[in-house]
């Protein structure tokens, strides 16, 4: 029998099965037939009910100082989606400037006016256009083609030209193209990217001669280049030797002739550094502290900046003058993770976004001379007493292999609730996998602990970062399942802590999170007794074989080429939907339909799997979403159906 035939007979078996199966399949529909739910029980109003005050939490990002510097922009949300807001005074009225149904992404005010350009796409499919917008009349145009995918908005100094990474060019490749603001307005490329990597614009030189860009090609190696503008040449000034480092470009000098950066190159940690154009000569700045680097960021005159390091998790922020390299702790910034560094017009301030455990996003406004402490906003958290919310405890646990002849310790923050217990225990598993668990605000945590009575674990597993760039490779490649195992070591420690059920355990997670869950179920079912996986990759074939175009090789660098025939089948073999017949415990899968990074399909074949063997899976798919949630009216619905699902299987 021909093959082809034999594939088309073997397609048609499939998509008969699927189709007997999905006909016991309980289906409805809510918000608006935007969600899609399947086997799903109906949700009690109760829970509803009881839900409402985590529901109705709010936060605060800076976008950015007016012009005159007497206001600031925010963006919060009030309605569906967060909208660009302004703030007059400390602790004042949030006036929303914009009202879109799709929330607004990244906003950059245009130096001397306030004119904003800004990103948004459309249903979470992250193909963003670029609007300027006039905050005086309300008005917006958009500047981009509408159809790529557009973003890395960045401003001359003086306002004239914005440069944007977007792949207008053939809908694949990260290019880098420039507007000029005082001609037709009419784009032109000026970096066609030569290969998959993601290539972005950081800063101008501060004659506009030159364009400072970071080329990211993964967790563990992206590159600097400066643009001639002009000539159109490019010169790579960081990364790319023989020794694989990462370099995060933050400006250039008031003088041009330097480029101020965070680099791991000779180092496990990102130290701030400065580099000489002409000579080539890097000067590490911050030798003396053993934390990386993780925000930098220069004022207008160039002439002063802060930095920030992740000290396990926890921001430190420090000021420092770029022509001495001397560097002194802002103690006035309050305990938490910190973010934004915007200075205002005239240098005088610097506005930030604090974020902890008890406390959602909320900007502060420091005093550049004096360092004193000014709150501009207080985000609700719904009329709940944050000083009740459970604090995190930082704890690590030893997993399977050893470290100069000691048990490696895996880093995790516990949220315990109160009581004796033993209380049930949700392992929250973050994606990335480059990513980093910190003890950020959480309504869900502090939700599931109260509704639930669950402690919440939430371990920073090999591959995660903010622990040197040694760990952050230890699940690169073959070495991918090493990471699931340090979930095996966790429920090991669960099982020591008297006051944790041992038998009562569920895993959550999203994107690479949603594949840990995945795999810990494959490994652990006998151990588990719940699963939500959002987001999650099931197969790593199809994964990259169907993300967008944009990204695949950026992931290919992560988790292997699938092309190669040796990778291709260790991911074959790896892949949970591959070993779908070991998990054995109640699934929840949670997906966004226009998803462009998981693409939908990934849920659909472990869905279909799973309920193919007879295994318990819920299934909800938001038509209007994609990589997350986004809308209020569908995190309200997952997060009363998540709670559902808990009290269903993991406390049963």
């Amino acid at each position: 029998m021909p093959l082809r035939t034999e594939f088309m007979l073997a397609t048609a078996g499939l998509l008969a099965l699927s189709t007997a199966v999905a006909a016991d399949v309980d289906r409805r529909t809510a918000n608006s037939g935007n969600v899609v739910l399947e086997d799903v029980p109906e949700i009690p109003a109760e829970i509803g009910e009881a839900l409402t005050r985590y529901q109705n939490v709010r936060s605060a990002s800076v976008a950015g100082w007016s012009a005159d510097g007497e206001s600031i922009y925010i963006e919060t949300r009030f309605g569906e989606v967060s909208q660009l807001h302004r703030v007059d005074q400390p602790l004042g009225m949030r006036r929303q400037l914009t009202w879109f149904d799709e929330p607004v992404g990244q906003v950059a005010r245009r130096p001397g006016s306030d004119q904003m350009a800004f990103t948004m796409d459309e249903g979470g499919s992250e193909f963003a256009q670029i609007f300027l917008f006039d905050p005086s009349t309300a008005t917006h145009r958009m500047i981009s083609d509408g159809e790529s995918r557009n973003g890395g908005l960045q401003w001359s100094d003086d306002g004239r030209y914005l440069a944007f990474q977007s792949t207008r060019r053939n809908g694949r490749s990260n290019d880098i193209w420039l507007m000029d603001m005082e001609s037709d307005g009419e784009p032109r490329m000026v970096l066609e990217s030569p290969d998959g990597s993601w290539w972005g614009p950081v800063d101008f030189a501060p004659d506009n001669s030159k364009l400072l860009i970071v080329q990211y090609i993964s967790a563990n190696d992206s590159r600097i280049h400066v643009l001639d503008l002009e000539s159109g040449e490019r010169e790579r000034i960081a990364g790319g030797g023989e020794t694989m480092s990462r370099n995060l470009p933050s400006g250039f000098s008031a003088d041009g002739e330097s480029v101020f950066l965070a680099t791991d190159a000779g180092s496990e940690f990102a130290q701030l550094a400065r580099l000489d154009l002409d000579t080539g000569e890097t000067t590490v700045l911050t030798a003396d502290i053993p934390w990386s680097v993780a925000g930098v960021q220069l004022n207008h005159a160039r002439d002063a900046g802060v930095f920030v390091t992740n000290e396990g998790g926890i921001s430190r922020v420090y000021r420092f003058d770029p022509a001495s390299g001397e560097y002194e702790r802002i103690d006035s910034v309050p305990e938490g993770v910190v973010g934004g560094g915007v200075f205002s017009p005239d240098d005088s301030r610097i506005a930030m976004v604090v974020n902890n455990a008890r406390s959602p996003s909320d900007v502060y406004v420091f005093d550049w001379a004096s360092g004193e402490r000014t709150r501009w906003t207080a985000s609700e958290v719904g009329g709940l007493d944050p000083d009740g919310f459970v604090m995190p405890e930082l704890i690590d646990y030893p997993t399977f292999d050893e470290v100069d002849g000691e048990a490696r310790r895996i880093p995790a923050f516990v949220y315990r609730p109160d009581g004796e217990g033993p209380h049930p225990v949700i392992i929250s598993i973050h994606g990335g996998p480059e990513g980093q668990a910190r003890p950020t605000f959480s309504s869900t945590y502090q939700l599931w602990i109260d509704r639930v009575g669950a402690a919440v674990v939430v371990p920073n597993v090999r591959g995660s970062s903010g622990y040197g760039k040694s760990y952050l490779q230890l699940d690169n490649g073959f070495k991918r399942e090493d990471s699931v195992r340090d979930i095996g070591a966790l429920l090991d420690w669960i099982a020591e802590q008297p006051e944790l059920d041992e038998n009562r355990v569920a895993v959550y997670g999203g994107s690479y999170g949603g594949y840990m869950v995945l795999a810990s179920a494959v490994h652990y079912s006998d151990r588990l007794k719940a699963a939500v996986d959002v987001v999650g990759i099931s197969n790593f074939v199809t994964f990259l074989e169907n993300t967008q175009d944009y990204r695949r090789d950026l992931r290919r660098v992560e988790y292997g080429d699938e092309r190669d025939p040796e990778m291709r089948a260790h991911l074959e073999a790896i892949s949970p939907l591959n070993n779908v017949e070991k998990i054995d415990v109640p699934m929840f899968v949670i997906q966004g339909e226009n998803d462009p990074r998981v693409p939908v399909t990934e849920a659909e074949q472990i869905v279909a799997a799973l309920r193919e063997q007879g295994s318990p899976v819920w299934y909800m798919n938001a038509l209007n979403e994609g990589h997350g949630y986004r809308k209020k009216e569908n995190r309200d619905l997952y997060a009363e159906a998540v709670v559902l699902f808990l009290e269903t299987y993991l406390l049963d």
